[in-house]
């Protein structure tokens, strides 16, 4: 009798063991399978690919690097075909939302014609600081005022994405580096191709300036006219708005402040 109950405990125990078994591998199924189903729904540029071994050979590197490169463009054009698409919807909405027919013939590529413009307007949130110098930094013994004037910009204003537009004078003093002259508007490009308030465009392109060069001191000014103060609104054609900012010997010299004002303003034309 103690034989037989000895051996139904340990068919017991035996079956105790594999349920045991059978629901860690269950538990440890539903987990593999739960991250399985993360990772399929995070987008594919921000799944980090697996580290590459020292053992790896020095052949196969390129080839998945190449890849990458690859990958990275097809996920930004994705993104942009996603962004184009929305953009043409709300468009849409807005012409429908103004009493219009968007299947009307005259406006039947106007989604599609607001979207790309929408796009080159705002380009500037696309671009970074160093892409847009391009190394364009020389070491150059000059320790006199450089100034670029009346570099056309257009922006939009963004309290109610109507245009400004006008004219920027950056002006600086060298360190022992200058730039690219021509990198000045683009660096006046970048920033004014977004949603903006020409206060913040101001300051924004003097920090770049003086972030790039580390110079004696910056100074910028933007003359521009409002569509949002002139076409509605308190409707004043002709009104100007002029924002400064002074940074270094511009804003500690009264002196340095003035020459670069009175050069801004000469009125000799090449």
């Amino acid at each position: 009798m103690k034989m037989l109950n000895a051996a139904d405990d340990s068919i017991t125990a035996a079956r105790r063991k594999s349920d045991g078994c059978c629901k860690h591998e269950s538990a440890a199924g539903k987990k593999r399978k739960a991250t399985e189903d993360l990772v399929g729904r995070v987008p594919s540029d921000e799944v980090s690919s697996p580290s590459i071994s020292s053992s790896s050979s020095v052949d196969e590197e390129p080839i998945k690097n190449v890849e990458l490169v690859e990958k990275h463009i097809d996920d930004r054009s994705i993104n942009m075909d996603k962004r184009m698409s929305r953009l043409q919807d709300a468009v849409r909405t807005i012409l429908e939302c103004v009493g219009e027919d968007p299947n009307r013939e005259g406006l039947l590529d106007t989604p599609k014609r607001v979207a790309k413009a929408m796009l080159f307007f705002t380009e500037g949130y696309t671009k970074q600081l160093e892409d847009v110098m391009n190394n364009a930094v020389f070491e150059e013994n000059h320790d006199e005022m450089v100034i670029v004037r009346d570099i056309n910009i257009f922006s939009l204003c963004e309290h109610h994405m109507v245009p400004f537009y006008g004219k920027v004078h950056i002006g600086y003093i060298p360190n022992g580096k200058v730039v690219g002259l021509s990198k000045l508007a683009r660096i006046a490009e970048m920033f004014s191709r977004r949603l903006q308030v020409q206060e913040r465009l101001t300051k924004q392109i003097a920090q770049a300036v003086d972030e790039i060069l580390k110079p004696q001191g910056v100074a910028v000014v933007i003359e521009a006219s409002h569509m949002c103060m002139v076409s509605r609104g308190v409707q004043k054609p002709g009104a100007s708005t002029v924002t400064s900012c002074m940074i270094g010997a511009f804003k500690e010299d009264a002196r340095t402040r003035k020459e670069f004002l009175s050069l801004m303003k000469t009125d000799q034309k090449f």
